[in-house]
Protein backbone atom coordinates (compact mmCIF):
# COMPACT_ATOMS: atom_id res chain seq x y z
CA UNK A 1 0.00 0.00 0.00
CA UNK A 2 2.81 2.41 0.89
CA UNK A 3 4.28 2.07 -2.62
CA UNK A 4 0.84 2.62 -3.97
CA UNK A 5 0.53 6.02 -1.91
CA UNK A 6 3.89 6.79 -3.28
CA UNK A 7 3.60 6.22 -6.56
CA UNK A 8 0.58 8.81 -6.64
CA UNK A 9 2.53 11.32 -4.54
CA UNK A 10 5.06 11.40 -6.66
CA UNK A 11 2.24 11.82 -9.40
CA UNK A 12 0.52 15.00 -7.70
CA UNK A 13 3.79 16.31 -5.68
CA UNK A 14 5.02 18.30 -8.74
CA UNK A 15 2.94 21.25 -8.20
CA UNK A 16 2.19 20.90 -4.35
CA UNK A 17 6.16 20.23 -3.63
CA UNK A 18 8.56 20.36 -6.32
CA UNK A 19 7.47 23.40 -7.73
CA UNK A 20 6.35 25.35 -4.21
CA UNK A 21 8.34 28.05 -3.64
CA UNK A 22 8.21 27.47 -0.11
CA UNK A 23 9.56 23.74 0.27
CA UNK A 24 13.77 24.17 -0.58
CA UNK A 25 14.77 22.01 -3.03
CA UNK A 26 17.05 20.23 -0.49
CA UNK A 27 13.91 18.68 0.84
CA UNK A 28 11.89 17.87 -2.18
CA UNK A 29 11.96 14.33 -1.61
CA UNK A 30 11.51 14.13 1.99
CA UNK A 31 8.60 16.03 1.76
CA UNK A 32 7.20 13.27 -0.49
CA UNK A 33 8.16 10.41 1.38
CA UNK A 34 6.87 12.04 4.81
CA UNK A 35 3.70 12.53 2.89
CA UNK A 36 3.52 9.47 1.68
CA UNK A 37 4.18 8.08 5.40
CA UNK A 38 1.66 10.65 6.81
CA UNK A 39 -1.48 9.12 4.72
CA UNK A 40 -0.73 5.68 5.75
CA UNK A 41 0.13 5.66 9.14
CA UNK A 42 -2.46 8.33 9.68
CA UNK A 43 -5.05 5.93 8.13
CA UNK A 44 -3.61 3.24 10.72
CA UNK A 45 -3.73 5.22 13.33
CA UNK A 46 -7.28 6.38 12.83
CA UNK A 47 -8.02 2.50 12.34
CA UNK A 48 -6.67 1.51 15.75
CA UNK A 49 -8.80 4.27 17.27
CA UNK A 50 -11.36 2.51 16.08
CA UNK A 51 -12.46 5.67 14.01
CA UNK A 52 -14.11 2.91 11.03
CA UNK A 53 -17.24 4.73 10.87
CA UNK A 54 -15.48 7.60 8.56
CA UNK A 55 -12.76 5.50 7.11
CA UNK A 56 -15.79 3.08 5.61
CA UNK A 57 -17.69 6.67 4.52
CA UNK A 58 -14.54 7.39 2.03
CA UNK A 59 -14.14 3.84 1.12
CA UNK A 60 -17.81 3.95 0.11
CA UNK A 61 -18.07 7.35 -2.08
CA UNK A 62 -17.57 10.05 0.58
CA UNK A 63 -16.55 13.29 -0.30
CA UNK A 64 -13.01 13.81 -0.81
CA UNK A 65 -12.65 17.23 0.11
CA UNK A 66 -11.73 19.56 2.94
CA UNK A 67 -15.06 18.67 4.73
CA UNK A 68 -14.55 14.60 4.40
CA UNK A 69 -13.16 14.07 8.50
CA UNK A 70 -10.80 11.95 7.20
CA UNK A 71 -9.05 14.43 4.74
CA UNK A 72 -9.29 17.15 7.73
CA UNK A 73 -7.45 14.59 10.01
CA UNK A 74 -4.77 13.79 7.81
CA UNK A 75 -4.31 17.13 6.44
CA UNK A 76 -3.74 18.37 9.72
CA UNK A 77 -1.53 15.46 10.63
CA UNK A 78 1.18 16.21 7.36
CA UNK A 79 1.03 20.41 8.10
CA UNK A 80 1.69 19.54 11.57
CA UNK A 81 4.84 17.66 10.46
CA UNK A 82 5.67 18.98 7.99
CA UNK A 83 6.16 22.36 9.56
CA UNK A 84 7.71 20.36 12.44
CA UNK A 85 9.99 18.45 10.55
CA UNK A 86 11.15 20.77 7.59
CA UNK A 87 10.36 24.05 9.54
CA UNK A 88 7.48 25.27 6.82
CA UNK A 89 5.54 28.17 8.05
CA UNK A 90 2.01 26.78 9.06
CA UNK A 91 0.59 28.92 6.22
CA UNK A 92 3.03 27.14 3.54
CA UNK A 93 2.44 23.43 5.35
CA UNK A 94 -1.24 24.01 5.61
CA UNK A 95 -1.76 25.12 1.95
CA UNK A 96 0.48 21.93 0.62
CA UNK A 97 -1.41 19.22 2.63
CA UNK A 98 -4.67 20.73 1.92
CA UNK A 99 -3.53 20.41 -2.14
CA UNK A 100 -2.18 17.04 -2.18
CA UNK A 101 -4.46 15.18 0.29
CA UNK A 102 -7.50 15.37 -0.86
CA UNK A 103 -5.87 14.19 -4.74
CA UNK A 104 -4.25 11.48 -3.56
CA UNK A 105 -6.78 10.00 -1.68
CA UNK A 106 -9.46 10.69 -4.65
CA UNK A 107 -6.93 8.94 -7.02
CA UNK A 108 -6.28 5.84 -4.57
CA UNK A 109 -9.94 5.88 -3.56
CA UNK A 110 -10.89 6.08 -7.56
CA UNK A 111 -8.49 3.22 -8.66
CA UNK A 112 -9.17 0.86 -5.54
CA UNK A 113 -12.79 1.15 -7.39
CA UNK A 114 -11.80 0.57 -11.49
CA UNK A 115 -11.74 -2.79 -11.62
CA UNK A 116 -9.16 -2.26 -14.92
CA UNK A 117 -6.67 -0.74 -12.79
CA UNK A 118 -4.65 -3.86 -11.30
CA UNK A 119 -2.72 -3.10 -7.84
CA UNK A 120 -5.39 -1.05 -6.40
CA UNK A 121 -8.16 -2.98 -4.19
CA UNK A 122 -10.70 -1.40 -1.88
CA UNK A 123 -9.95 -5.01 0.29
CA UNK A 124 -6.27 -4.56 -0.08
CA UNK A 125 -6.70 -0.95 1.77
CA UNK A 126 -9.07 -2.36 4.02
CA UNK A 127 -5.90 -5.12 4.76
CA UNK A 128 -3.34 -2.35 4.52
CA UNK A 129 -4.15 0.03 7.01
CA UNK A 130 -6.80 -2.31 9.40
CA UNK A 131 -3.92 -5.00 10.52
CA UNK A 132 -5.27 -6.77 13.79
CA UNK A 133 -8.66 -4.09 12.79
CA UNK A 134 -8.99 -5.19 9.87
CA UNK A 135 -12.77 -7.10 10.42
CA UNK A 136 -14.03 -4.55 12.61
CA UNK A 137 -13.27 -1.56 9.19
CA UNK A 138 -14.47 -4.53 6.70
CA UNK A 139 -17.50 -4.66 9.14
CA UNK A 140 -18.06 -1.01 9.33
CA UNK A 141 -17.67 -0.57 5.02
CA UNK A 142 -20.10 -3.30 4.85
CA UNK A 143 -23.23 -2.10 6.71
CA UNK A 144 -22.01 1.47 5.37
CA UNK A 145 -22.09 -0.27 1.61
CA UNK A 146 -25.75 -0.85 2.32
CA UNK A 147 -26.50 2.71 2.47
CA UNK A 148 -24.67 4.07 -0.75
CA UNK A 149 -26.64 1.08 -2.66
CA UNK A 150 -24.51 -1.87 -2.17
CA UNK A 151 -27.39 -4.37 -0.91
CA UNK A 152 -28.33 -5.90 -3.93
CA UNK A 153 -30.81 -8.16 -2.52
CA UNK A 154 -32.50 -5.78 0.02
CA UNK A 155 -31.49 -7.56 3.05
CA UNK A 156 -30.04 -5.19 5.19
CA UNK A 157 -26.52 -6.43 4.59
CA UNK A 158 -23.85 -6.21 2.02
CA UNK A 159 -22.35 -10.02 1.69
CA UNK A 160 -21.26 -12.12 -0.98
CA UNK A 161 -24.93 -12.89 -1.98
CA UNK A 162 -24.74 -9.23 -3.48
CA UNK A 163 -21.52 -9.27 -4.72
CA UNK A 164 -22.52 -12.38 -7.07
CA UNK A 165 -25.36 -10.47 -7.92
CA UNK A 166 -23.67 -7.59 -8.91
CA UNK A 167 -21.09 -9.71 -10.79
CA UNK A 168 -23.96 -11.83 -12.18
CA UNK A 169 -24.92 -8.56 -14.25
CA UNK A 170 -28.37 -8.16 -12.08
CA UNK A 171 -26.84 -4.66 -11.37
CA UNK A 172 -23.64 -4.13 -13.69
CA UNK A 173 -20.77 -2.51 -14.32
CA UNK A 174 -18.86 -0.81 -12.20
CA UNK A 175 -20.76 -1.56 -9.25
CA UNK A 176 -20.44 -5.28 -9.83
CA UNK A 177 -16.00 -4.28 -10.36
CA UNK A 178 -16.73 -2.29 -6.91
CA UNK A 179 -18.26 -5.52 -5.06
CA UNK A 180 -16.39 -8.00 -6.46
CA UNK A 181 -12.83 -6.18 -5.79
CA UNK A 182 -14.73 -5.86 -2.09
CA UNK A 183 -15.47 -9.49 -1.53
CA UNK A 184 -12.27 -10.49 -3.24
CA UNK A 185 -13.60 -12.02 -6.64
Amino acid sequence: MLDQITELVKQYGGDAIVNNQDVPNEHNEAVMNETSDSILNGLKGMVANGNFSDIAGLLNNGSIDSSNPVVKQLTEQLSGNLGQKYGLSSEASSGLAGSIIPKILGSLIGKAKDPNQPGFDVSDIVKSIGGSNSGGLMDAVTKYGGQFGLDQNNDGKVDMKDATAAMSGKSGGLLGGLLGKLFGK
